[in-house]
C-alpha cells in the first residue's frame, strides 16, 4: 500500500528539481530588505505556473521567513495586509456584472473575484515540503504581534479560513500515548502541557505508564511528529473532587478491573498558531468512545477543570455584585492561609461558591457565549456542567486563577449531541440542578452584572 511518505518523498523530489531551474539572489541581512525580498518572492509565487518550480519557490519564501528578523516579518505581515487582498479591478467588475445580470455564473465570479490574494498565496505555500508546518508557525508569529497592530486582523482571517479547513475533524487521527510511543513526541508531552506542570520524565511516565492511567492525542498527517491537542486521563472509582491526589508522586495504583470513572484531567493544546481553531466538537467523544472500548465497565466520563478567569473575573464584574458585607471574601485570596482555617474558609466558601455559578451560567463574552474558555470547549463539545469542586486546586497557580475552586463536567454520551446543539444553537449553558440552585446561593449577591 502506498503511504504518506511516499508522497512526501515525491514532492520533496520535485521541489528540489525545481530548485534547480531558478536563478537564487543573495539574502538581505537588513529588516527592509528583508521584507522587500519576501514581497517579491511571494509575488513570483502567486504569478508562476510550473509546479515543481512552483513548489521550489515556495519552499524558499518559506526558509527566507524563517531567517527574518522580528521587524522583517513584521513588514512582511503588513504587506500581507495591505498588498495581497482583493484585486479591485476583477472586484469591481465582478459587482456590475452581477447589478447588471444577477445569474450563478455572476455569483460564482463575484465569490472568487472577492477572494484576498493572500489566501491564494497560502495555498501555494502550503505545497511546498513541509508547508503546513511552517504556515502555522507564521500564524502564531503574527498573532503575538496583533495586539499592537490590528490591521492584521484582516490577514488572520484568512489564515483562520484556511487553517479550519485543513484542521477539521476529518484529517485528525487519535493515538494512544505510552511508554513506548517515541521520546521525540514524549519530550513535547513534557513541554506542552498547560494546565499541570509534568516535572520530567519521571512524571511523566507517572502520568502515562500506569495502568489507572491513559494519554491520547490528536495528530494531523501533515504534522506526523507534532501532537496537535492531547488529553490525560485518570481511572478512579469515583468523581474526583481535587487534582493534588491524581498527581500525587505515592498515590496507590487503582487496578483497572475496579475503574468505575475516566476523569479527563488535563486537556492542553499544542500548537499556538493554531489558536481559536476549532477541531471540531466531539473530540472529547472520540476519547471516551476508545475508553469505553478498552474498559467496558466505565460508568462515567467527567472532567477535573480548571477556571482559569475567574479570579480575573472577580477584580471587575464579579467584584461589583457582591455587597458591602461580603467583600472580605475577594481580599487576600492569593494567601493560602484562609484556606487553611476552616472557620475563615467557610466564611469565604458561602460568598464564593455561588459567585463560581453565576460565573459560569450567567457571565458572556462579547458573542454571548460563557466568559471560560474552558466551559466553551466542553459545553460545546457537549458536557453538561455537573459540580464546582471547593477547594480543587490548592497549587498557587489555583489560587491565583480560580481561589482554589474546580469543576467537573461530565459527558453522558446519549446527551452529548443533544447538549451540543442546545449549546451551539441557543447559548445554552447545560447545569446539573445542583449547580443551578448553588447558583441562587445565600450571599447577599446584589444584581447580577454580567461579564
Amino acid at each position: 500500500m502506498v503511504n504518506s511518505s511516499f508522497f512526501s518523498d515525491l514532492l520533496a523530489s520535485i521541489t528540489e528539481r525545481g530548485r534547480g531551474l531558478l536563478r537564487q539572489k543573495a539574502w538581505p541581512e537588513d529588516a527592509a530588505g528583508q521584507a522587500a525580498h519576501m514581497i517579491e518572492a511571494c509575488e513570483t509565487v502567486l504569478s508562476g505556473r510550473g509546479e515543481a518550480s512552483g513548489a521550489a519557490l515556495s519552499r524558499d519564501v518559506l526558509d527566507h521567513y524563517a531567517q527574518m528578523a522580528p521587524e522583517a516579518k513584521l513588514a512582511f505581515f503588513e504587506a500581507l495586509a495591505h498588498q495581497f487582498g482583493a484585486p479591485r479591478e476583477r472586484l469591481d467588475k465582478a459587482v456590475e456584472a452581477w447589478r447588471a445580470a444577477p445569474s450563478d455564473d455572476a455569483s460564482a465570479e463575484l465569490h472568487f473575484a472577492a477572494e484576498p490574494r493572500r489566501q491564494e498565496l497560502f495555498r501555494r505555500l502550503n505545497r511546498a515540503p513541509g508547508g503546513t508546518s511552517t504556515i502555522v508557525r507564521m500564524r502564531a508569529d503574527m498573532l503575538a504581534l496583533m495586539k499592537d497592530h490590528p490591521d492584521l486582523a484582516m490577514v488572520d482571517r484568512d489564515f483562520a479560513h484556511l487553517l479550519a479547513s485543513w484542521f477539521n475533524r476529518g484529517f485528525l487521527v487519535l493515538k494512544h500515548i505510552d511508554w513506548s510511543t517515541p521520546a521525540a513526541i514524549l519530550e513535547k508531552i513534557i513541554r506542552y502541557e498547560a494546565v499541570h506542570e509534568i516535572r520530567g520524565w519521571a512524571d511523566l511516565r507517572r502520568r502515562i505508564d500506569p495502568e489507572d492511567r491513559r494519554c491520547y492525542a490528536f495528530f494531523h498527517p501533515a504534522l506526523v511528529d507534532e501532537p496537535l491537542i492531547f488529553v490525560e486521563v485518570a481511572l478512579t472509582e469515583d468523581i474526583p473532587g481535587a487534582i493534588a491526589p491524581l498527581l500525587a508522586a505515592d498515590r496507590a495504583i487503582l487496578p483497572a478491573r475496579k475503574a468505575r470513572c475516566a476523569v479527563f484531567y488535563s486537556i492542553s493544546n499544542c500548537q499556538a498558531g493554531l489558536a481559536g481553531i476549532s477541531f471540531g466538537n466531539f473530540l472529547i467523544k472520540q476519547v471516551v468512545t476508545e475508553l469505553r472500548r478498552e474498559f467496558p465497565r466505565l460508568e462515567s466520563f467527567v472532567t477535573l477543570s480548571p477556571v482559569p478567569g475567574f479570579r480575573a473575573w472577580l477584580r471587575g464584574p464579579g467584584a461589583a455584585a457582591v455587597a458591602e458585607e461580603d467583600r472580605f471574601a475577594l481580599e487576600g485570596l492569593d494567601d493560602p492561609k484562609w484556606l487553611a482555617d476552616p472557620l475563615e474558609a467557610k466564611r469565604r466558601r458561602k460568598v464564593l461558591e455561588p459567585l463560581a455559578a453565576h460565573y459560569f451560567l450567567e457571565a458572556k463574552n462579547r458573542h454571548g457565549r460563557p466568559l471560560d474558555a474552558v466551559a466553551r470547549f466542553h459545553l460545546g463539545n457537549g458536557a453538561r456542567l455537573e459540580r464546582i469542586n471547593w477547594g480543587g486546586d490548592v497549587s498557587g497557580n489555583g489560587m491565583r486563577q480560580s481561589a482554589a475552586i474546580m469543576v467537573n463536567y461530565l459527558y453522558e454520551l446519549d446527551d452529548i449531541e443533544k447538549n451540543h446543539e442546545a449549546f451551539a444553537n441557543q447559548g445554552v449553558v447545560v447545569a446539573s440542578a445542583a449547580v443551578r440552585k448553588l447558583a441562587k446561593g445565600e450571599t447577599r449577591l446584589r444584581s447580577f452584572l454580567p461579564g
